[in-house]
């Protein structure tokens, strides 16, 4: 079984993490959340407190969406709403594409690079973050006293590291160290979304105006892959936003698992 929070009142969103990170990339926008949605957190195989993710031959993209169909049924949720970052908004995507979720929202979601080289920048930048990350380690409870170490040392995945405790920051940096098999397994077989998900399913696709991981670029292949979704910038944020806008990015989880019809989203690409 996954390891998993639930807290909350009102309607059912599922929130997804991405590679190498962990459930607790949601904290700071949980509490604001759950006073609109019952919240479910959940770390990824192979990431955080959940069992490794299988080797056993099938492809990850099937182990993964096993594993949430798995989460579902031991959660009994029905169609929940869904909304992920990176590896995670890219599993909100399929989980619409395979009629899974009610809404899904992907917040710089994967799978929109154009090609090998783009990729290629993708795998490398991770590469540089696990070796760095193995190195700083040791010190990494002294090092991240500091606020402006900490703005440096998460500057290539947020704007504002320093908003995050020097115990969140470490224990990111340890998850993503222990995450190194699941990351390269992942890397593997890596492959652009090129899924169809249907009209009725209501989809939102946000981009952090200063993402360095997968570059800002992508919004607009995600725009033209996507024309019937929602899309949004989320100005001055990173690849992973939710401590660099945390009102921005409630409101777009929020407008995004909303049912009917939704007002304009600020920001609208």
């Amino acid at each position: 079984m996954l390891a998993y929070e639930r807290f909350g009142t009102g309607e059912p969103l599922v929130l997804v993490h991405g590679i190498s990170h962990r459930r607790q990339a949601w904290y700071p926008i949980a509490e604001q959340l759950a006073e609109h949605r019952e919240v479910i957190l959940f770390d990824l195989p192979g990431h955080g407190e959940s069992p490794a993710l299988a080797a056993d031959g099938r492809h990850v993209k099937d182990v993964l969406q096993e594993e949430l169909i798995d989460l579902f049924f031991e959660l009994d949720l029905h169609r929940p709403h869904i909304a992920g970052n990176s590896l995670g908004g890219r599993i909100a995507l399929e989980a619409a594409a395979d009629g899974l979720v009610s809404s899904a929202t992907g917040l710089s979601p994967a799978g929109f690079w154009k090609g090998g080289h783009d990729f290629a920048y993708i795998r490398a930048h991770f590469a540089l973050l696990q070796a760095s990350g193995r190195l700083a380690r040791p010190v990494a409870p002294a090092l991240a006293r500091p606020a402006l170490a900490r703005k440096l040392m998460m500057g290539s995945l947020m704007t504002h590291g320093e908003r995050l405790t020097p115990e969140q920051v470490v224990g990111d940096l340890n998850c993503m160290v222990a995450a190194r098999p699941a990351l390269k397994r992942i890397f593997a077989e890596g492959s652009r979304f090129d899924s169809e998900i249907a009209d009725e399913v209501p989809v939102t696709i946000a981009w952090g105006s200063k993402d360095r991981v997968l570059l800002p670029y992508q919004a607009e292949r995600a725009r033209r892959q996507l024309p019937a979704a929602e899309h949004v910038w989320l100005d001055g944020s990173g690849h992973v936003p939710m401590a660099d806008d945390v009102a921005g990015v409630v409101d777009v989880l929020l407008r995004g698992s909303s049912h009917g019809l939704r007002p304009a989203v600020a920001h609208v690409a």
